[in-house]
């Protein structure tokens, strides 16, 4: 089966470093993108000039008619889709529970849940026996992100339900789903919420010691979309140096 992959928010961070392991292993990737056009050609490019096959496709993933469009151009493109990383997200300012705004709640809820809901929608009524969904969480849904993120916090628990739930709907027709739960990973997204040192801050609170990659994130993405990983649905790594 050849193997094409849709990355949502593949413009930068673990979406851009799973877009470039999943080339180099072989996948045709649509990387997916909102607004950063220009990060997202220059993953495409760095996928192409290795030998390997992807383009850029522009959607907001929490628009339906987008995401239909978005596997439509994408099949277009690279031939049926095999596999999908729901890695689209946003992250806002630190902030209690108390100072948080309805709207930002909302639009967190969209970006994080309805982009995961919908793109996984459409992608089971497209994916044949042996494909894969990996859903991209975070230790957040465990830990509560009080005084920070409990928004984005809820967002990822939301994530890990439909995580499970459509794992077991799915798995005797031979569709796997599972997730990925970063802990604190080197990316843009601590600048997003106002802290661009956050991770070697809390750095010492870790076992490990130490902040993760987005590669090392990639990684176990890439592994558990992997035949490797055939027996395993519904399940959730954490990629958290322990913690």
């Amino acid at each position: 089966m050849s193997k094409v992959v849709i990355v949502t928010g593949g413009s930068r961070g673990i979406g851009a470093a799973t877009s470039l392991l999943l080339g180099a292993k072989g996948y045709a990737v649509c990387v997916n993108y909102r607004a950063n056009r220009e990060c997202a050609e220059k993953v495409v490019a760095t996928i192409m000039q290795n030998g390997g096959n992807a383009f850029a496709c522009q959607a907001d993933v929490s628009r339906e008619a987008d995401v239909i469009n978005l596997f439509d151009a994408t099949e277009e493109r690279l031939g049926s889709v095999t596999h999908l990383v729901n890695n689209a997200g946003v992250l806002f300012a630190q902030s209690r529970l108390a100072d948080i705004d309805l709207e930002r709640f909302n639009r967190v809820l969209k970006s994080n849940v309805i982009s995961c809901f919908l793109c996984s929608k459409e992608a089971i009524k497209r994916l044949q026996p042996g494909s894969a969904i990996v859903n991209v969480s975070s230790r957040a849904a465990q830990t509560g992100s009080p005084f920070e993120y409990i928004d984005y916090a809820a967002s990822k628990g939301a994530m890990d339900s439909l995580t499970k739930g459509l794992s077991i709907e799915v798995a005797a027709s031979g569709i796997r789903v599972n997730a990925v739960r970063p802990g604190f990973i080197y990316t843009d997204m601590h600048a997003d919420g106002g802290e661009p040192g956050r991770v070697d801050r809390l750095a010492p609170q870790i076992p490990m010691q130490r902040g993760g990659s987005a590669d090392e994130v990639a990684h176990t993405i890439a592994w558990l979309l992997s035949e490797e990983a055939s027996y395993v649905t519904g399940a959730f790594i954490d990629v958290a140096g322990g913690r």
